[in-house]
């Protein structure tokens, strides 16, 4: 190599690695591996399986811990008590949202997901209130998922017995109860609209989850500058963005300010109340942006894990036979599920729990930050430093949940048979930032699960010992297998 070349690479180096000095502050951070100049610690986590390699280190360094993903350090929590001193004792220093490079591409810290400060907590107030307002949490919603079971019962009594992919009629009937609240609309399960969103949002999920896009959040400027799958993502993204701007387009052509139908109605009026506010957080750019995680958040995740829980099912037909005894026993065939049954199906209810804590749906949370400088557990956080919460570490507590990797319905019942809580039990997150969602999702899996369970017997095209339930991917979120089942009327 032409050695004036090898000159001012060595020199360019030294001048990066001069202005890059992460012991300017290392030594009040937690402690951590130390990292490579440039790319911190990324070569030494498998971004296959952040978890595992989270657990790895928490085994070296203990609960907290600091890591750098890329030039930035990120503060490591693992295990339930420090995520719970982080997170619930101390929610209102931990409530920042940490970056997330893909999404702020975007929403451009905008909604209710990504924001901060202010408009996070304007935002976050008014959707939770809007929410309960328009049924969440009560009967009228529990009465649209209930119809919404039923029309998913009778999609897949089309099959008729057939091998069929599930994933599509799966994300169809939590997408629609969202946009019922968000829209006041369903859709019909063959409408090409709906078939294009289901689309959009199965392919963000399993593409937000390969390694791929996790090195273009630890390093952006790939996100800008670089081709790749993350185009593809934003595309979907702003696919369901256009799609959301046309809602938006309807209701402000035919809405009543006295009678709001719905939660874009509902935002148009508090808009309007607040037109002549220059600081007002209700805008049509929020606007988007907030119903767009909704819709996002309120299909996808519930979809995969009732995708997820149905292959578990399959794999362990002695715990479905189990359930499908008491839904006959508390239930039986002549009316749907309903909420009130839940308190005398203990064990229907366990197997749902189990079901979220067993896939750990989001392994890794998504990244909080803290709002200003903060001395926790004799270390020192600065301002913005993201937080990375495994919640891995804590639905998979062996002390917690004995052989924490087997399927078990019994990490949730007492020695009586008797459903048992766990402050472990965490799929939603915890403290200040907790889905706002929590109460709509717990409801749909009961329901959905059990109406499902009510009316099939669940086949596989494989001998149980054959079926796998290792998640594909395990970045963002993890992703079961596909696979094919026969849905035998009963």
């Amino acid at each position: 190599m032409d050695p004036v070349l090898v000159l001012v690479l060595s020199l360019s180096y030294l001048l990066l690695l001069s202005l890059w000095r992460p012991s300017s502050g290392r030594g009040k951070l937690p402690p951590g591996p130390t990292p490579l100049p440039l790319i911190g610690n990324i070569l030494q986590i498998d971004m296959k399986d952040i978890s595992k390699s989270l657990e790895k280190f928490s085994k070296v360094y203990g609960p907290v811990f600091t890591l750098y993903l890329g030039m930035k350090p990120s503060v490591v929590l693992h295990g339930y008590e420090a995520i719970k001193e982080a997170l619930v004792d101390l929610g209102e220093e931990f409530s920042g949202r940490g970056s997330f490079p893909l999404s702020e591409r975007v929403n451009k810290g905008l909604g209710i997901i990504f924001s901060n400060g202010k408009k996070w907590k304007e935002i976050r107030r008014f959707s939770i209130m809007t929410l309960r307002n328009l049924g969440m949490g009560k009967r009228s919603i529990e009465d649209r998922v209930q119809e919404e079971a039923r029309c998913l019962v009778e999609e897949l009594r089309k099959t008729k017995g057939a091998p069929c992919d599930p994933t599509f009629i799966l994300g169809c009937a939590p997408c629609n109860v969202i946009c019922s609240i968000i829209f006041q609309k369903r859709f019909d399960y063959n409408e090409q609209t709906f078939l294009n969103l289901m689309e959009k949002f199965n392919e963000n999920l399993r593409l937000l989850s390969t390694p791929w896009i996790q090195v273009c959040n630890t390093f952006p400027a790939i996100i800008d500058y670089f081709p790749g799958s993350h185009n593809q993502v934003i595309k979907n993204f702003l696919y369901i963005k256009n799609y959301v701007l046309e809602k938006v387009k309807e209701h402000q052509e035919c809405l009543d300010m006295d009678n709001p139908r719905d939660f874009i109605d509902c935002f148009l009026i508090k808009m309007e109340q607040e037109k002549h506010n220059p600081q007002s957080e209700f805008t049509i750019e929020n606007l988007l942006a907030t119903v767009t995680d909704m819709f996002g958040a309120g299909t996808e995740t519930t979809s995969t894990t009732l995708r997820y829980g149905l292959l578990l099912l399959l794999k362990h037909p002695d715990i479905t036979a189990k359930v499908q005894e008491e839904i006959e026993r508390v239930v039986g065939r002549n009316r749907s599920p309903c909420m009130q049954d839940r308190i005398h199906m203990p064990y229907t209810d366990a197997v749902v729990h189990e079901i979220q804590r067993y896939i750990d749906l989001i392994p890794i949370n998504l990244p909080h930050s803290v709002i200003h400088d903060i001395k926790f557990r004799n270390c020192f956080i600065p301002k913005g430093t993201t937080i990375i919460t495994s919640l891995t570490s804590v639905l998979h507590d062996d002390k917690e949940f004995p052989n924490p990797d087997t399927f078990d319905p019994s990490h949730f019942l007492d020695e009586s048979g008797n459903f048992k809580k766990s402050d472990y039990f965490v799929p939603f997150s915890t403290g200040k930032r907790m889905c706002a969602g929590e109460g709509l999702a717990r409801m749909e899996l009961f329901l959905f699960f059990t109406t499902i369970l009510q009316n099939f017997s669940l086949k596989p095209l494989v001998d149980v010992k054959d079926i796998d339930t290792t998640p594909i991917n395990s970045g963002f979120g993890h992703v079961p297998p596909w696979y094919q089942a026969r849905f035998v009327p009963v």
